[in-house]
């Protein structure tokens, strides 16, 4: 292994580098099957959209394990795969989402690193160093810090919220919808954006409609406001997320917040803000203006069974440009390089 010093940005754009081939790949086979087999194409087993939509959904599994695995192999290069792989997948499980599977990549990265630099076998015994030692020892250590430490206040965390929420329910139908809208837009597909989507599913199931409409724009402005922040400050983003931008704009339609995930990954605290600040004024707009959905997903595809369609495409706009707006503006005037970061964000570790 090479001897080089190590930049948590760098690791990250690594790490999102690997990532967005599998969340375009996905993104985009899910809008695929909704194109051809309409918002329900998940059960209508047998029909080529169903798989399709098999298929995108396989992707998208892959996510946070694949971001997490790039990321310890940034640190640690070949052996930092393996365990980068399991944080990501418990990562997964346990509903820490992106957020969990970058700290996950982190710490397996150097996890690996230091059993390199501290255990020592004899030489007759060093061919065991890559094959047992290391992905034994960094996928125990790593497995038990993500089950252990990051699931109980996961799961905590989830249940407050679900209280709150619900004490909230009775009360103003336009803070309730914010309050939805800001939780989608948080942790994009994390713990948090999960519990929105539970409360807002149960209440469906009792006939209680609007929440649904609100996690819905919650849900579909992040990956748009994103994409048209690019859109209009082109010179403050780099080549790689005019791309991520292209496909972030039909997932956005479809109902897959992933895909602002290359831009969260690398600058998490603007495209947070941005993305919160977004959906909760679409989140509010709809409970405000009583739009309301039967069906739970689908984007763009179901607006039109939806009680008021225009004012919920008005909503979606208004809080896309909300997104776009704010993350302009605190977005530095010139894109950060892997070079600049290297020289600001240095870890003095020496992998040898």
């Amino acid at each position: 292994m090479s001897k080089k010093k190590i930049s948590i940005r760098t690791s990250l754009m690594t790490g999102v580098s690997y990532m967005v081939p599998v969340i375009v790949a996905g993104g985009l086979c899910i809008g695929i099957a909704r194109i051809l087999g309409g918002y329900d194409v998940g059960n209508a087993e047998g029909t080529i959209g169903y798989m399709i939509n098999q298929i995108g959904n396989a992707s998208m599994s892959f996510i946070v394990p694949v971001l997490a695995a790039a990321i310890a192999y940034s640190i640690a290069e070949r052996p930092g795969i393996a365990p980068g792989l399991v944080a990501g997948y418990l990562s997964t499980q346990i509903q820490a989402g992106f957020l969990g599977g970058i700290f996950g990549g982190l710490l397996a990265g150097y996890v690996v690193a230091a059993i390199i630099k501290y255990i020592k076998l004899p030489k007759t015994m060093q061919g065991l160093m890559p094959i047992i030692v290391i992905p034994l020892i960094s996928s125990l250590v790593v497995g038990l810090v993500m089950i252990v430490l990051i699931g109980p206040p996961i799961a905590a965390l989830q249940s407050w919220i679900l209280a709150t929420m619900t004490s909230l329910q009775g009360g103003s139908k336009a803070l309730l919808g914010s309050i939805i809208g800001a939780m989608m837009g948080f942790d994009l597909g994390g713990p948090v954006n999960k519990t929105a989507c539970l409360f807002a599913n149960g209440l469906l199931a009792e006939g209680v409609y609007g929440p649904t409409a609100a996690k819905l724009v919650g849900g579909m402005i992040p990956p748009l406001g994103v994409a048209l922040s690019v859109l209009i400050a082109r010179k403050k983003y780099t080549p790689s997320e005019h791309e991520a931008a292209k496909a972030a704009l039909p997932m956005g339609l479809c109902f897959i917040t992933e895909g602002v995930l290359p831009f969260a990954a690398t600058d998490p605290i603007r495209v947070i803000v941005s993305t919160v600040a977004g959906s909760a004024v679409g989140g509010a707009l709809t409970m405000l203006w009583g739009v309301e959905s039967q069906i739970q997903a689908g984007g763009i595809f179901i607006v039109p069974f939806m009680n008021k369609p225009w004012m919920f495409m008005l909503a979606l706009v208004i809080g896309s440009i909300v997104t776009a707006l704010v993350l302009t503006l605190l977005k530095p005037a010139k894109p950060v390089t892997t070079e600049e970061t290297e020289e600001t964000v240095e870890l003095d570790i020496d992998i040898k």
